[in-house]
């Protein structure tokens, strides 16, 4: 019985949902039982349903398999499309592989779909570390995402607090805020974060990562390829991390606000990525 032998009953939360911790195994049980049932400490077998025994329900290894995840390319490289729930800006998003997706061109379409209070959204991420060197990503005009909308471009890993790094265009909820900033994690450090206003139209953004010190551009592309001008360019080299298992990922979700909501579905479209050691 887990997960103690002295605690061996497992309440139920006013909202039908219930948590348990338990060690590595092959198979688990849970069975659903009256107030007064009193468990022995280890059973040779399941009891089956009936009288205090209300439901049993079994999970074998089969169900416990780690689901498969979904891939695309783009820009030559491999993708892993997300699909579970995760908390990007605080707040908690679900997420759907359908609103990821590359054209017919070969550019990479990232969405948010649904409706208020029942949005999806969309996120990519390398399949490989890179390290340091010049991250460059094509967007399509994302200066007229409404407030209740981000589009990150993002470089993370799980080996410690704050290794993270991020071009980001939104909001944040609040319609009289800048629409774009480049951040050295954590971002409540003054120093750490650079706001600024990005352009209509297609523009480069990119950043140059090396020992110390990291250097953010976004830039307006001209139709031949070219740089045409700059829009903001930046440098930290304060909590600039070092390579370690980070991967690039592209995120679009829902900054929830309660004072601007987000009220229809977005899609930020990249054209290129390109990475240079």
């Amino acid at each position: 019985m887990q997960p103690f032998e002295a605690q061996a009953l497992t309440p139920i939360e006013v909202d039908d949902t219930w948590r348990n911790s338990t060690h590595p195994g092959s198979a688990y049980a849970a069975l659903l039982v009256a107030p007064g049932y009193r468990p022995p400490p280890t059973m040779k077998a399941l009891p089956e349903k009936g009288g205090v025994i209300l439901a049993v329900a079994v999970a074998e290894e089969p169900m416990l398999a780690p689901p498969i995840t979904k891939k695309l390319r783009f820009s030559g490289y491999e993708w892993a499309i997300r699909d579970t729930p995760s908390n990007p800006g605080g707040t908690p998003n679900l997420y759907d592989a359908s609103n990821a997706w590359t054209d017919e061109n070969g550019f990479l379409h990232i969405r948010i779909n649904g409706q208020a209070d029942q949005w999806t959204s969309g996120e990519v991420g390398l399949t490989s570390s890179l390290g340091y060197g010049s991250y460059r990503f094509v967007v399509r005009d994302a200066s007229r995402l409404e407030a209740g909308a981000v589009f990150a471009i993002s470089t993370w890993d799980d080996l410690g607090p704050s290794r993270e790094m991020n071009i980001e265009i939104g909001r944040w909820g609040e319609t009289a805020n800048k629409n774009a900033q480049f951040v050295v994690q954590p971002y409540y450090v003054p120093a750490n974060t650079f706001r600024f206003e990005t352009q209509p139209g297609t523009l480069d953004y990119s950043f140059h990562w090396e020992p110390g010190r990291v250097s953010f551009r976004t830039a307006r592309t001209g139709g031949s390829g070219r740089t045409a001008a700059v829009v903001a360019e930046h440098i930290f080299t304060s909590g600039v991390p070092s390579p370690g298992s980070e991967m690039v990922h592209l995120n679009h979700y829902v900054f929830r606000n309660t004072n601007n909501p987000l009220r229809h579905g977005s899609e930020v479209i990249i054209e290129k990525f390109e990475y240079l050691p």
